[in-house]
Order: structure tokens, then sequence, then C-alpha cells
């Protein structure tokens, strides 16, 4: 069980620092052409066949061992979730990623939980905790010390790219609301499959209905796919098996890697700048989401110890 459990968090570790390259090869990609519809389009090609792959081999699985199988009700609600939600979180950032820095963009991405809490207590119930309230208020200073530091020079872009980003960040919070009952229902891994094999779908219809037009340099190509198997693929997967080893709460501890991998690749392969505000900025941000899981984590525990 100990080495389990260590094996576990340098799965989650390995998987969130290959997630925090999507923007790096999207800003690659970026430097031949400028389309978030046909990033997400070539990137979805790419992966989908995989996502379908094991969603195939998961429902087997569960065949096999006489596991309830999700009904066609279930399937198609899942479908519609899983491919909304992705789709929607995908093309936003994408979409954001046209206007503003990778580490800028990741910042304001890394902030799902803080929608996630917000979104709970309007609409499910859940009530805002004072670790909460604090962790966003870290986190939204930060952000603001960033967006200030960027906007003299990024002027507009930097308003509608952070609008973007942040609207990815709140549809995905969303998502993760919704897909909670479908992840008990039928498990992470059929779930991921199917939400990510519809959001596929989506995306590449979506290309198809905007522009029509998929001819893309050899560059974009070789970025698409890099952006699909080492960013979307692999570390969706290490991800999921960290977490059958270890727990949610250290999931959201460890993926707090995420955007200082993002911000060390932007500067040394984008060249983007890197401030003393900027650090301090970067912070306060990391602050105040490692205090807000670090603390639900300990609440959850003491819960589970009184029950």
């Amino acid at each position: 069980m100990f080495q389990g459990r260590y094996l576990g968090y340098w799965l989650v570790a390995a998987g969130a620092a290959l997630f925090s390259t999507k923007a790096i090869f999207i800003k690659l990609a970026y430097q031949d052409e400028v389309n978030a519809t046909l990033m997400s389009g070539w990137r979805m090609i790419f992966a989908t066949p995989l996502f379908a792959i094991v969603g195939f081999w998961a429902w087997q699985q569960r065949r096999k061992n006489n596991q309830a199988m999700p009904s066609p009700l279930r399937f198609g609600q899942a479908v519609l979730v899983g491919g909304i939600g992705y789709w929607l979180s995908s093309y936003t950032d994408l979409k954001g990623l046209e206007y503003i820095t990778a580490q800028l963009e990741r910042l304001l991405l890394f902030t799902y939980p803080i929608f996630v809490m917000v979104l709970g207590a309007a609409f499910w119930k859940q009530p805002f905790t004072r670790h909460g309230l604090l962790g966003a208020a870290l986190s939204y200073v930060g952000l603001a010390l960033v967006f200030a530091m960027d906007l003299p020079t990024g002027g507009a872009n930097v308003i509608i790219g952070s609008a973007f980003v942040l609207a990815c960040a709140l549809i995905f919070a969303t998502f993760q609301l919704l897909a909670k009952a479908f992840i008990l229902d039928m498990g992470s891994i059929l779930f991921t499959s199917i939400a990510m094999s519809a959001s596929g779908v989506a995306c590449v219809l979506h290309h198809a209905f905007a522009d029509g037009d998929f001819a893309i340099t050899t560059w974009f190509m070789w970025m698409a796919l890099g952006c699909a198997v080492f960013a979307t693929v692999i570390p969706a997967f290490l991800i999921n098996a960290g977490l059958g080893r270890t727990s949610a709460q250290a999931v959201g501890m460890i993926s707090t890697i995420s955007p200082l991998v993002t911000i060390v690749l932007a500067v040394l392969i984008l060249g983007e700048p890197f401030t003393l505000a900027d650090a301090v900025g970067s912070s306060l941000v990391l602050a105040g989401i490692g205090y807000f899981t670090l603390a639900d984590a300990r609440k959850k525990k003491m819960q589970e110890l009184l029950e």
C-alpha cells in the first residue's frame, strides 16, 4: 500500500506536468496559423480514436465482470454532458490563447476549483467555507496583479483572452459538478472515454461548419499531434491511474505543479517574459488554490473520522 500510494503521487505529478504542456504546443502551432477551431479539430482527430479504443476496452471489462451497464438513456446523457462540456471548454481555452500568454492562461484556468465552490453553493446547496473564501481572495489578488502587468502591453487582447479562459474555467467547473454522478455510475475511465470521444466529434464538426478547410502545415500537424498525445490522452490516463492509488485531495494538491511547469516552459521555449510582479502574482494564485485544496482535504478527513 505504501509503495502504491507513492507510485500514485508520481503518476499524478507526471500527468499534471504533461497537461501543462498543452498551452505550449498550442502557442507553437499558432506560430504557423492562429485558428482555435482548426487546432481543436486536429487535436481531437488524433486523440479521439485513442479515447474510443480505451472506452471500448472499459465497456468490455464491465460486461466481462458482470458490472451494471449504462442504460441507453444514461449513455446518451454522458455523451451530451461530456461532449458539450469538453468541447466548449476546449474551444474557449484555445480561443483565449489567441490573445494572451501561456502563463496567464494557465493561471486563469487553474482557478476552476473556485468556480466549483461558487457553483456548488449556488445550485447544489454546498455551503461556502472560510478557507474557500480566503483561497479565492488570495488567488484573485494574484490574478489581478498579473493581469494589471499584462494589460499595458496587451491592451484589449488581454481582456478578451482572459474572458475566454475564465469562461473555460467556469464551463469546466460546471462539467465537473455534473460529471460526478456519471463517474460514480460507470467509472472514471469509461466516462472519460465517452466524454472525450463525444467532444472530439463536436470539435471536428465545429471547425467543419465554421471554416471547412482542414489544410495544415507539417509543423502545425506535429504540434496538434503532440498536444493530442502528450498533453491530452497520456496525462488523462496517468492521472486516472494515480487517482486509483491515492485520494482526490492528493490529486488536487499535486496538480498545483501544473502552472509552475507551464511558466517555466513558456519562458524557456516561447521566450515569454517573467517579471517580479508575475512571480508575486503567480505565487498568490498558487497559494490560494493550495490553501483551499489542503483545507478542504483536512475538512473531509475530519468528517470521515466523525462518521
